[in-house]
């Protein structure tokens, strides 16, 4: 099983982000954990429930401050956003109808768990380098 450790390279320098980046991170790891366990189809739906409810907070907080700090690509970063939410919603009917699969786990490293690791490193990192040209205070651990 592929786990997602939080990496430092990972960081992007903004404390709030950063934060719900290692919770996602281990939502993620226990939605694998789950599916490699046999946990059962309810402990997983739970799971991926959680992971749905906490990126729609995440990518909330996100565009707030994109918002607040005038991003020039707030559009495009809201379509990743948009596409990311469709995913996690897309497995859980996926999960639903079809049960746990191989290829759901394998959905959920590659769709979920290395979209976020490279969304993180480019486009997050893009977001904070913004901010951090806007107000470098905001950036204070």
């Amino acid at each position: 099983m592929k786990e997602f450790n939080w990496d430092r390279t990972w960081e992007t320098g903004h404390p709030l982000i950063d934060s719900q980046h290692k919770q996602l991170m281990e939502a993620i790891n226990a939605l694998l954990q789950a599916i490699y366990q046999n946990a059962g189809k309810d402990e997983v739906k739970n799971t991926l429930d959680f992971l749905n409810d906490y990126t729609i907070k995440h990518f909330f907080d996100e565009e707030r401050l994109q918002k607040k700090y005038n991003y020039p690509d707030i559009e495009n970063h809201k379509q990743y956003h948009q596409a990311f939410k469709k995913t996690v919603r897309d497995m859980i009917v996926e999960l639903i109808n079809r049960g746990i699969t191989d290829e759901l786990a394998e959905k959920v490293q590659s769709s979920i768990g290395d979209w976020l690791v490279n969304h993180i490193k480019i486009q997050d990192f893009k977001l904070v380098a913004h901010i951090k040209s806007q107000d470098p205070e905001a950036l204070v651990k």
